[in-house]
């Protein structure tokens, strides 16, 4: 660590362009560098984001070399994440992954146990948990307020066209690389939500199949889940919801109810609520649709709230500098991924799959 900061490194520069746009801006970072196999890419992020070409490299194993960067975040196509997770922490390095945190469950074993052994930091992205409604929502549901949880339904209905799951060499859709299709790309971040809001799945029951694009693994699956508390509920996964349409989470308890969208709040009532339909304005008004900044989140640098990737970034640096965990952990970014791991076996099988689960033998 340089007197400035920590030296940051960001390794695979698609989705990865987030975490370089947040680190090249975050406090406590003295310096970005970016790696990517593919050099064109590398020089165009490159010069629109001021790296010095001295902090460029198409080679993973010389960025690792260098001693003044101290986190490195992984993002590069899931099916790679324990090799160059486990290949970071070897060198000495702190690690923040995107989702999913890798593919198999063994695999990321492997990561978690690795960062214990040297004694350094495994990171991994749920942005999502970092948007004000969803952290006020966690924050209702943890207060008992809408009392016996009863159900919910979690639904994401996104859009891929065939030039999606194409480009880049066409590891999306793969379930060597990307470990399935819809559900463990795309929804495994609705899957986290789910777990983090209503508790641990006790299990699952699932159908799964691919409607609409060449691909081996599913573009749609919709399960029934039973929660450690008692509580049912649906999850719906696809990418063949033309044009696009939404992410949604609506949930029941004895006391009340909540409905968002988008990471929006769009309905509030608790039974007690006093002055009828008061609350839920404030609520909506806060963190609805309409709501133009963010009443509370997560505090990371100095002072100013960060959310999505710019907000997991930065507390990644803080982490390493002021020697604490980082918000999501390793050990979390596992629980989606066995729950995702159930759903393609309940598929696969027609059995309901009750958790925890382990997978037979070490792959799909």
């Amino acid at each position: 660590m340089t007197s400035n900061g920590i030296g940051y490194a960001v390794f695979g520069l698609g989705v990865g362009k987030s975490h370089l746009a947040s680190a090249v801006k975050a406090e406590g970072c003295a310096f970005v560098a970016i790696c990517d196999m593919n050099e064109a890419v590398l020089n165009k992020l490159g010069d629109e984001y001021g790296i010095d070409p001295a902090n460029r490299y198409t080679s993973y194993e010389e960025l690792l070399k260098r001693d003044d960067i101290k986190a490195v975040s992984i993002c590069t196509p899931s099916g790679w994440h324990r090799d160059h997770t486990v290949q970071a922490l070897r060198a000495g390095k702190h690690v923040l992954t995107e989702k999913p945190l890798e593919i198999r469950l063994d695999r990321i074993d492997e990561m978690n146990r690795t960062a214990e052994e040297e004694g350094l930091y495994l990171g991994c992205v749920f942005q999502n948990r970092l948007a004000p409604a969803n952290r006020f929502i966690k924050d209702t549901l943890d207060s008992g307020r809408m009392g016996k949880p009863i159900t919910c339904n979690f639904h994401l209905k996104w859009y891929r066209d065939d030039n999606y799951y194409a480009k880049n060499g066409g590891w999306r859709g793969t379930w060597e690389m990307d470990g399935g299709g819809a559900i463990m790309n795309q929804t495994i971040h609705t899957v986290d939500l789910m777990q983090w809001f209503m508790g641990p799945v006790r299990s699952i029951f699932a159908k799964a199949g691919t409607y609409n694009h060449p691909i081996e693994t599913e573009d749609t699956a919709v399960a029934v889940v039973t929660f450690e508390s008692g509580a049912i509920g649906t999850l719906i996964g696809t990418t063949c919801a033309y044009p696009g349409l939404e992410v949604s989470a609506q949930i029941h308890g004895s006391r009340g109810s909540i409905y968002a969208k988008n990471n929006r709040i769009e309905l509030f009532k608790m039974a007690d609520d006093d002055e009828q339909f008061s609350e839920e304005a404030r609520i909506i008004a806060a963190y609805g649709s309409g709501a133009k900044s963010a009443p509370s989140s997560p505090q990371a640098g100095g002072g100013q709230p960060k959310t999505g990737h710019a907000g997991q970034v930065q507390d990644m640096i803080e982490a390493v500098i002021h020697h604490r965990p980082p918000m999501i952990e390793g050990r979390e970014g596992r629980a989606s991924v066995e729950i995702v791991q159930a759903l393609y076996e309940s598929a696969r099988t027609g059995q309901e799959v009750f958790l925890p689960y382990t997978p037979e033998g070490s792959g799909r």
